[in-house]
């Protein structure tokens, strides 16, 4: 027990808000919605556990007094951007890629080395990459959205600390003590694609394919002149964005592809990682806006 309070106390000291996990799991030890007794913490209704998770010592030691429970970071209130390297589940293949690999090749790619960073082993053999969270930017968690098996933590999320233990291993730090600051990269990648303004309620379809035509020569135009080690993660958002007026019916597909391909390749990436890129963002893009905007 002294250990994981040793635990939760070092991530406090470094400004990261934590609250109990389960002994030997990873989900959240905290009172649920439906059993909340509205008090203390709760008095004004109900608080989850990104909310309530804290850096006050105090309250630390009293939490942890009363079992071993395992430590969480809000990633979110931590200033935090935690991405996850998580190893494949096929058993099948001793090739399968691993989440540290996609991200290796992503960081040659972009011209740039694995970032030097507070690293954690997870108890399945993954990692946990620490950065600091740029101001006045929310991320919030991602899926699949830098590569397979790459995710990321931030609003909304949470990671099991260093000296926690699960039933299918410990967490251990293996890097520095400091987490770096995000990569300007990384950042262009997790960064939500720009909302387009709403369309007045009398728009006409013409007025939507000239706003989507505005929408990908801007787009076009910030991949062409984007500078070395941004220049794919500028075409993949700029596929995010666009992708949604494919899914919208405004811009066919290949006219997108086409665009986004030549300025691609004008800014000096090869064909076929264009090719890749914007096939993976277009894909997303489409999935996450399946249906036409309401101009009702």
């Amino acid at each position: 027990m002294n250990a994981l309070l040793n635990a939760a106390l070092d991530a406090a000291e470094r400004g990261w808000h934590v609250f109990p996990l389960h002994a030997r799991r990873k989900t959240p030890a905290l009172h649920g919605e439906r059993s909340c007794p509205r008090s203390g913490d709760c008095a004004a209704g109900h608080r989850k556990w990104e909310q309530r998770a804290t850096t006050d010592p105090d309250r630390i030691r009293a939490a942890w007094s009363h079992r071993p429970f395992n430590v969480g970071i809000a990633t979110g209130p931590s200033g935090l951007l935690v991405v996850d390297l998580d190893v494949s589940k096929d058993n099948s293949s001793a090739d399968a890629p691993c989440g540290a690999a996609t991200f290796q090749a992503l960081c040659e790619r972009a011209g740039h080395a694995v970032p030097t960073t507070h690293r954690v082993r997870t108890a399945s053999g993954g990692e946990h990459l620490y950065f600091t969270a740029p101001a006045g930017v929310r991320l919030t968690n991602t899926a699949g959205t830098v590569g397979t098996l790459v995710d990321t933590r931030a609003w909304g999320g949470y990671v099991v600390a260093a000296g926690s233990e699960t039933y299918a291993g410990r967490y251990e730090a293996v890097g520095g003590p400091v987490a770096a600051p995000l990569p300007r990269w990384l950042q262009s990648i997790l960064e939500p694609a720009p909302k387009p303004a709403q369309a007045p309620s009398v728009a006409v379809a013409g007025q939507s394919r000239r706003y989507a035509d505005i929408a990908l020569a801007n787009e076009t135009r910030n991949v062409a002149e984007a500078q070395p080690g941004l220049r794919e993660a500028a075409l993949f958002r700029a596929a995010r964005a666009v992708g949604r007026f494919v899914a919208w019916g405004d811009l066919p597909r290949h006219v997108v592809e086409q665009a986004l391909q030549e300025a691609g390749e004008a800014a000096g990436l090869p064909a076929s990682q264009c090719r890749s890129t914007l096939r993976s963002a277009l894909n997303w893009s489409i999935a996450h806006n399946p249906r036409r905007r309401d101009t009702a």
